[in-house]
């Protein structure tokens, strides 16, 4: 698995930040948001997120939702 880009204190500053902007907190709300941010910082196609963040589609079609 891949390195995990936020810490657990920047994730708990985040997390009030989405909820906030009232983004459900689904179980897998973190390793969504990390593989965006890996999409962000590698520039690799959707397609080619590491498995370890889960689906990319689900990860591909949240990122495209919130930044509507």
């Amino acid at each position: 698995m891949p390195r995990l880009m936020l810490s657990d204190e920047h994730w708990s500053k985040l997390l009030e930040i989405l909820l906030h902007m009232t983004i459900y907190n689904k179980r897998d709300l973190r390793m969504t948001v990390e593989g965006m941010l890996y999409r962000m910082r590698t520039g690799c196609p959707w397609r080619d997120l590491p498995e370890a963040f889960g689906d990319w589609n689900r990860i591909y079609k949240r990122f495209n939702a919130w930044s509507a």
